[in-house]
């Protein structure tokens, strides 16, 4: 059991800060001005909160750090108060009082670490007791160092300096990080969409294709319940749903007329072509690549990106079927992942009400009525539903994106 500080009194604990106290802090002030004075401005505004039950105590601590040069201060006295304070003002070092009444501060160095947010936040702890028991419970639960009460300015001021600075490296640091995982990002963004942009390059007809499916894939996923993330990711992933189509000859591919049993078997065949491009361990990629050769075997291994598993499992997917009678693994139901689901309704509705090689764009009216049609045989009925309770929205995006 965590003790309080009813149970344990240390001379820190008396409702006044001892004489000598304030005279050696007055005794220190040239000291601390010649010596600890901030020698980076951009410390001085950093946030500081003190954290201790004694008023006097946190009016110590200010004192000392005030006359070096620090400005921001976020004091609490009351401990049931300081975790949500903490969490509304987001300070750059903590001093955290131990014994205090009702939470005491292991309580609250506990909290505080359970939260990623504050992962990097410098604890420092204020306590005046020796017992190595209770300092490695502190240690254990993610305290970066111990300040002696009463407090010393010479040891408290290169203390909560260092801790500064090592606070403001660490956000620069993640600054970058951040910046790097934007550019990234977009670069992502770039590749997928030249890859898309290759699997239509000679499909002159549905340019804006993969433009529009992704938009209308986007629609859907936000009303299946996708957090924004992963409405992104399938937006982007469905970008990719037809790069199969790089395997199919040209004569197949713009052929004006309908295709021969012989002609759409091979068409079928874009779905496994597009998997496996896009997890890049397959027959067609062996084809394109020595596997004998180390590298060329190491090209081939299983993609680790969460982005091109999406890809393959859309591209595999799309054309399978509710009823089981899709291609093509003829899979049936749920055993359809939801992404593929979701992607077979966008495909479907574009191609109808788009013109292609062996036919033109079909009214809005029939579209509408195929779709219908087809729930719970072609499609899950319940996507149906929400793509059709969206209707005015990808009308919008066909008038934005049409051939």
């Amino acid at each position: 059991m965590l003790k309080t500080k009813t149970q344990i009194q240390t001379p820190s604990d008396q409702e006044t800060v001892p004489q000598n106290v304030w005279e050696k802090t007055k005794k220190h002030q040239v000291i601390q001005k010649q010596e600890a004075t901030i020698t980076n401005p951009d410390l001085s505004n950093m946030k500081i909160m003190v954290v201790d039950d004694i008023p006097l105590n946190v009016k110590l601590a200010c004192s000392h750090l005030k006359v070096a040069g620090y400005k921001n201060f976020i004091t609490q006295s009351n401990s049931t108060k300081a975790l949500t304070q903490i969490y509304q003002e987001s300070p750059d070092v903590l001093l955290l009082d131990i014994m205090m009444p009702q939470v005491s501060g292991l309580d609250i160095l506990e909290a505080v670490r359970a939260d990623h947010h504050f992962s990097h936040l410098p604890i420092l702890i204020l306590t005046a007791s020796t017992e190595s028991e209770m300092k490695n419970k502190a240690l254990e639960l993610g305290a970066t160092d111990f300040l002696n009460k009463p407090i010393d300015a010479q040891d408290l001021l290169p203390r909560v300096r260092n801790s500064l600075m090592m606070k403001m490296h660490q956000d620069h640091l993640e600054s970058l990080v951040q910046q790097r995982t934007a550019e990234l990002q977009e670069a992502q963004r770039e590749v997928v969409h030249c890859l898309a942009c290759a699997s239509e390059y000679l499909d002159n007809e549905t340019g804006n294709h993969v433009i529009r499916v992704s938009r209308y894939v986007e629609i859907i996923a936000k009303k299946v319940g996708f957090d924004s993330r992963k409405v992104e990711m399938i937006k982007m992933a469905s970008t990719l749903h037809d790069m199969g189509k790089i395997g199919i000859p040209d004569s197949i591919l713009l052929k004006p007329g309908k295709l021969t049993d012989e002609e759409f078997s091979e068409m079928k065949n874009h779905c496994d072509y597009g998997e496996d491009i896009c997890s890049r361990t397959s027959s067609f990629t062996h084809k394109m690549l020595d596997t004998s050769n180390t590298i060329g075997t190491n090209m081939l291994e299983n993609s680790k990106s969460p982005l091109l598993k999406l890809a393959a499992s859309i591209a595999a997917t799309h054309h399978e079927k509710w009823d089981g009678s899709g291609y093509p693994k003829g899979l049936k139901g749920e055993e359809i992942p939801l992404e593929g689901r979701i992607v077979a309704i966008a495909d479907v509705f574009d191609a109808l009400s788009s013109k292609r090689p062996y036919k033109d764009p079909f009214p809005l009216e029939k579209c509408i009525a195929i779709l219908e049609e087809g729930k719970g045989s072609h499609f899950d009925a319940e996507l149906v539903d929400l793509f059709l309770g969206q209707l005015d929205d990808f009308v919008a995006i066909y008038d934005k994106y049409g051939e």
